[in-house]
């Protein structure tokens, strides 16, 4: 009798669209109660979520949210404050303005943690 293979976990790409519809929400949840004057970071948000190290999970899904999206996107910033789009292209543009008009400041294209991290205060 020929020995069998031990069965492998499935391929992330065959864990189906609804378990990336269940992170999806988990991401949308957290992001919808970051306050407005604040921020947090793509990691923050994962590790907030539940999802552990997804950033660039995070990243790739807020990346394809529709343009009339309430959600407030402009509040999540790459690690270390850092604003990650790109300045002088029109989605790094709306999103600096939206920080400003909330009241954060924005200095050699970063964020204050300290002053303006989510929850209150925390380092990403």
């Amino acid at each position: 009798m020929p020995k069998r293979k031990p069965a492998s976990p499935a391929p992330a790409a065959d864990l189906g669209l609804e378990s990336l519809q269940v992170r999806r929400e988990a991401i949308f949840l957290v992001l919808a109660q970051v306050p407005e004057g604040f921020v947090v970071s793509y990691g923050q948000l994962a590790r907030l979520a539940g999802l552990g190290r997804a950033a660039r999970l995070v990243g790739r899904i807020l990346g394809q949210l529709p343009e009339d999206t309430r959600l407030p996107w402009h509040r999540v910033i790459a690690a270390g404050g850092r604003i990650s789009l790109p300045l002088g292209s029109p989605s790094g543009n709306e999103q600096r303005a939206r920080l400003r008009a909330e009241g954060v400041r924005i200095h050699n294209d970063r964020v204050d943690i300290h002053r303006h991290g989510w929850p209150s205060g925390e380092q990403s």
